[in-house]
């Protein structure tokens, strides 16, 4: 190990040490369920120590570490919306088709669309607007162009960026459950 990532694990120390507990406190009081606060510390602090360079130079640590953890609140609310929302969806059709799918296949999907949504943090928002235009909205590409402000072609872009983004998550999920 050089000195460089020496000095770098112990920032990292240093600063999970110094905030955790303050963190985990704070998102206990705003969600009113320690679990649930647990949760959300430990992905604030795992997407902070994946971007290394950001535990350098910050003057406001308590302000950073809020202001990350509310905006995973803010991906996990959307993603509860999107699973309520594709659940509800499917207890409407479910009514209406003698052939609904089986819970284990409604488990799948939503598995499936938890998936997408993990793949697709990783997405820039611009190319994660068009993905969700496109596919969930249905909208075209001129008007997703037109709303973005960017030509059809940056469009195709957008969208070959987002489905390559959850092909490599697809793939990294498999490889570490163990699938080919």
């Amino acid at each position: 190990m050089s000195i460089a990532e020496s000095a770098l694990e112990q920032n990292i120390a240093h600063f999970y040490g110094a905030h955790h507990g303050w963190l985990r406190a704070w998102l206990r009081k705003k969600l009113g369920c320690p679990h649930n606060a647990a949760d959300v510390a430990q992905d604030t602090f795992v997407r902070i120590m994946a971007s290394r360079d950001a535990l350098f130079g910050i003057r406001e640590p308590r302000a950073y570490l809020t202001t990350t953890a509310q905006r995973l609140l803010v991906d996990r609310a959307r993603r509860q919306a999107l699973e309520q929302a594709y659940l509800a969806e499917l207890a409407l059709s479910a009514d209406a088709c003698e052939g609904a799918p089986s819970p284990e296949q409604t488990l799948m999907a939503v598995q499936a669309l938890a998936q997408i949504s993990a793949a697709l943090d990783a997405v820039p928002a611009r190319a994660r607007e068009a993905f969700l235009r496109h596919y969930l909205d249905g909208d075209t590409h001129a008007a997703i162009a037109s709303h973005l402000g960017v030509s059809t072609r940056m469009v195709q872009k957008y969208l070959v960026q987002a489905l390559l983004q959850c092909r490599r998550h697809r793939d990294g999920s498999a490889l570490e459950a163990g699938f080919t």
